[in-house]
């Protein structure tokens, strides 16, 4: 089965070696120097996974991801030229699942493209066994089979790390799962202590659930050790 990956970089010499690495695993590109060409293709095509620049002129990737994120789930990979840690974090909460700082090197991203589509691709796969796809606590409904997360019936509008996230958390209620235990589960890669790509996805998480850092009903905060939902 074809994979389809977008790509939307107005620098035309690093969208056309994307799009070679790419095309060198087999992968359908749909590259695009423009974020308006993206947007049509976004409507008309099936999409397994996007790279999108944050810097494009007139349509900004932080818009192209918020227009996919309002009807798909599919992962999302930022690229942006400046290592600010603003970008970053407006790019994870709005929805994406992963960022790389240009330059960067093409295999890099061919591993993330990986790892993203691994996970992507584990949490939406068919279990045989009824019921093991499915994690009930306290009004939270968590179905691995749909990816499709419910809180006092309320359908929550959840990106594949965040259901990531969270279904982890769930499988492992009533003990503390690190930052490090998280980020290598979710993302399959060793984690550095700066980084703090999971505290923003929790922050997230938490507001779509409503959910207080301060006083909060589900993830809870250990601090100096990491996240527990408890039992």
């Amino acid at each position: 089965m074809s994979i389809n990956i977008l790509v939307v970089d107005d620098e035309k010499e690093i969208a056309d070696l994307v799009e070679v690495y790419l095309k060198n695993e087999n992968y359908t590109v749909f590259k695009f120097y423009t974020a308006k060409e993206a947007l049509n293709c976004i409507n008309t095509e099936k999409l397994d996974l996007a790279i999108l620049d944050v810097m494009l002129p007139e349509i900004d990737g932080f818009a192209i991801c918020q227009k996919i994120r309002e009807k798909f789930h599919f992962p999302i990979i930022m690229l942006t030229a400046k290592d600010e840690e603003i970008d970053k974090i407006t790019g994870l909460t709005l929805g994406a699942d992963d960022y790389l700082t240009k330059p960067f090197r093409p295999l890099e991203l061919i591993a993330r493209v990986k790892a993203q589509l691994r996970r992507f691709t584990k949490y939406n796969q068919q279990d045989t066994e009824e019921n093991e796809h499915i994690i009930t606590i306290s009004g939270l409904v968590l179905d691995q089979n749909t990816r499709k997360c419910q809180l006092n019936e309320k359908t929550l509008s959840l990106t594949p790390t965040e259901f990531s996230i969270l279904w982890f958390l769930c499988l492992n209620r009533g003990r503390v799962v690190s930052s490090e235990e998280l980020f290598k589960e979710v993302w399959g890669e060793k984690y550095f202590s700066s980084n703090n790509t999971v505290m923003v996805h929790i922050r997230h998480i938490r507001e779509k659930m409503t959910d207080s850092a301060e006083n909060p009903k589900y993830i809870k905060t250990v601090w100096g050790v990491g996240y527990t939902i408890e039992k």
